[in-house]
């Protein structure tokens, strides 16, 4: 007998195309009985070990593409998840950044205001002291006069070793 079902049925198909046609019509044949019922036990015997497998493999096949639905979701989502740390280490940098260039610019216009309050005030300080020594110099001038009056009455000229600056 044929191993395989496919084989089986082969060799039914066989039998029948070889098979004496009945007289008065093609459409019939003569067969062997005994030769078919053996065939077609064979089939049905062969028939749910065949259909099994198959069903194996369907389910088979099945819990593959489950697994790999699963896998491509798991894949998916972690991806997504990579992607919004990303986005948020993205936007913690950027608001830093921008954080930073505002605390440098707030800097920057406190140096220049310092500058300026700087430079005014040393700017009257040395104007008080121009005018300090002025009037100490005044003073001085006003006192050699004085002393030059007092010890040379008839000598009205200032020094000249005193001069104005």
């Amino acid at each position: 007998m044929a191993n395989g079902i496919e084989e089986v049925i082969g060799t039914l198909y066989d039998m029948i195309q070889s098979a004496w046609s009945l007289p008065l019509g093609t459409e019939k044949c003569v067969v062997e009985r005994d030769k078919v019922l053996d065939l077609l036990d064979e089939i049905s015997n062969q028939l749910p070990a065949e259909l099994k497998q198959a069903k194996t493999i369907v389910e088979s096949r099945n819990e593959v593409i489950t697994n790999a639905k699963k896998e491509a979701e798991n894949v998916t989502r972690q991806a997504e998840q990579r992607a919004r740390q990303l986005i948020s280490k993205e936007n913690v940098y950027l608001e830093a950044q921008q954080e930073a260039n505002e605390i440098l610019k707030q800097a920057q216009v406190k140096v220049q205001e310092l500058k300026q309050v700087t430079n005014t005030y040393v700017e009257a300080a040395l104007k008080r002291t121009e005018e300090s020594i002025a009037e100490a110099l005044a003073k001085v001038k006003d006192s050699h006069a004085q002393f030059t009056a007092l010890t040379n009455p008839q000598e009205k000229k200032p020094s000249p070793i005193i001069e104005d600056v």
